[in-house]
């Protein structure tokens, strides 16, 4: 649970930062990708990401205006990737002026249950790591590179003058 705006400022710079860096290596035609029929493809995941910033924070009283948690989802990954980045943007700006270091620890109805500000924030993070994790799978499917979130991935070893681990 985050204790502190600044903490949790510096938190999704990094995490954001890491979801943006995945998409910028998706295509149009990658968006179709899913692991089965029944399940969401690639596409359907990144704009779940995306559109999860203003629904799971308008729970918690933050309103976002560049994304809407029902929003339909573009058509394209660059759309994706520019609204994710602006949400993305907002959630940070309202953040930093709208909250203090003592609403972290108000209480909001979330899903049922009574979650403390500051964890809605480390759970926002942390849900968008998992979806993170479940792209990179699709990725590989599709033929995509997948970029490194805690450490080089496969592809970028390379990159960095090194083999990568032995399979």
């Amino acid at each position: 649970m985050f204790t502190t705006v600044d903490d949790f400022a510096k938190s999704w710079q990094n995490e954001s930062g890491k979801t943006l860096k995945l998409l910028q290596t998706l295509t149009d035609a990658s968006l179709s990708q899913a692991v089965a029929s029944n399940h969401r493809t690639l596409g359907r995941i990144a704009w779940h990401i995306t559109t999860t910033i203003p629904e799971m924070m308008g729970q918690a009283g933050v309103k976002l205006t560049k994304v809407q948690g029902g929003d339909p989802m573009p058509p394209s990954a660059d759309m994706i990737r520019k609204l994710y980045d602006l949400a993305s943007k907002e959630l940070l700006s309202k953040i930093k002026s709208d909250w203090n270091d003592g609403l972290l620890h108000n209480e909001d109805n979330m899903y049922g249950m009574q979650w403390k500000r500051g964890l809605t924030l480390m759970i926002l993070i942390n849900h968008e790591a998992h979806h993170r994790g479940q792209m990179t799978v699709l990725m590989r499917q599709a033929g995509l590179p997948v970029t490194g979130a805690y450490g080089p991935s496969f592809e970028e070893w390379g990159g960095m003058g090194m083999k990568p681990p032995v399979i």
